[in-house]
């Protein structure tokens, strides 16, 4: 691990950017009472729901996707802020024109977070550390907010750095320090151990990443299976997955990777059904309309399959991009029957601007529409948390975004 400021230039440069305390951060800015305050933003209702904590209340053990309720039982004092998310996208706007503004190479995760591959803007603009100190510094004078930044050969690394010295952090990890980065830390930081996984191997004398990686596999394999491999490959830092930017997107999609392979078709159609519906609201946003949609599908083995299907008259409604998605998942389904997927994703190509309602829209039509424009203002005003479509409701264990979404 090295202080910024190292001359030599990473073959593979990838940063991993999260804005510290996101929303509650924009709050306190602009409303200097609440500076060093116990501050969260949510739901202020009886079922609301945390959307972000700052670090003042965080060591109560408060954190997001919490219960209003609870948060306030674990610190009495805490100050609830309701969201404003259009104002929090329209900050997200300009830290993101900041990241384009070192690489075209931006894959964002949510209005905070984001991965950049700056490897081949470091021959103009100096080592990988600099200019990440660079965006941390351009971040701060625009909008007096502070990020954290990992910078690594590979985004599972630059995701982990990131996350070392909040808030305000750069952690910088070189291919040759991996293994003396990593081995001390908790196996519980790494993609794929999760609250259950982790006691079984906890139980097993395991609890950093460097026991994980010199585990004997067979020994491992009680626990992850044939997924052994992949997992203890991790563990060593290895990722080859590339940053996919989405700045001019000619296709919109969400996806999921989950913790444990999925076999059950009624949950599989519970993700697909939440896929869809921030598929169709990212399309409401950027106000188009769809004329195709797609469904990723990934086994456990790592084999992919797409599938698409035309739809006419091109659309922006949540209910008909769900049941063509959910058609698509059944029709793939019945040719691999019982099979467990690790992946689900739902995608629509084909954009246009989106056409006003026009007079004699069928019912059925009329009816989606209305119902996605009061979801959508409802999220605008409350977050997205605030609600969920009926058929998305029986998610039981929902996944950590971080790294997995997109």
């Amino acid at each position: 691990m090295h202080a910024p400021g190292n001359a030599h230039l990473m073959t593979r440069a990838i940063l991993h950017v999260d804005m510290d305390a996101f929303y509650a951060s924009i709050e306190q800015r602009d409303h200097p009472e609440l500076k060093g305050k116990p501050v969260i933003v949510g739901g202020t209702g009886g079922r609301g729901v945390v959307a972000a904590a700052n670090y003042e209340v965080r060591k109560f053990g408060v954190h997001s996707a919490m219960p209003v309720r609870e948060a306030v039982r674990l610190c009495p004092q805490v100050i609830c802020v309701r969201p404003r998310i259009g104002y929090y996208r329209e900050v997200s706007n300009e830290i993101f024109k900041v990241f384009h503004e070192f690489t075209p190479l931006v894959e964002g995760l949510s209005l905070d977070e984001a991965f950049l591959d700056v490897t081949h803007s470091q021959s103009a603009l100096g080592p990988a550390e600099q200019i990440a100190q660079a965006i941390k510094q351009r971040i701060h004078t625009r909008t007096q907010l502070t990020a954290s930044v990992g910078v690594a050969p590979n985004k599972l690394i630059a995701k982990i750095a990131s996350d070392l010295r909040k808030p305000d952090g750069l952690v910088v990890v070189r291919l040759e320090d991996v293994t003396s980065v990593l081995d001390p830390l908790p196996v519980t930081r790494l993609l794929g151990v999760g609250n259950k996984t982790a006691p079984k191997l906890h139980a097993l004398g395991i609890h950093t990443f460097g026991d994980l990686r010199q585990a004997n596999q067979q020994l491992l394999k009680t626990v992850f299976g044939k997924h052994t491999g992949q997992i203890q490959a991790r563990a060593s830092g290895v990722d080859d997955r590339a940053v996919i930017p989405d700045w001019d997107e000619k296709q919109i999609s969400s996806e999921e990777t989950f913790d444990t392979d999925i076999a059950d078709r009624k949950r599989l159609h519970v993700e697909l059904t939440a896929l869809a519906d921030r598929t169709a609201t990212r399309l409401r946003v950027k106000q188009l309309q769809a004329a195709c949609v797609i469904v990723k599908i990934r086994r456990g083995d790592f084999t992919t399959y797409t599938r698409q299907q035309q739809i006419q008259p091109p659309t922006q409604e949540t209910r008909v991009i769900g049941e063509v998605a959910a058609r698509l998942l059944n029709e793939w389904l019945e040719e691999q029957p019982q099979v467990a997927l690790r992946l689900l994703g739902v995608g629509v190509s084909e954009l246009t601007q989106a056409q006003q309602l026009e007079l004699f829209t069928a019912p059925q039509s009329q009816r989606n529409r209305e119902l996605d424009a009061t979801v959508d203002r409802i999220r605008e005003k409350y977050g997205t948390l605030a609600v969920t479509r009926g058929d998305a409701l029986d998610r039981s264990e929902p996944s950590n975004p971080s790294l997995r979404r997109r």
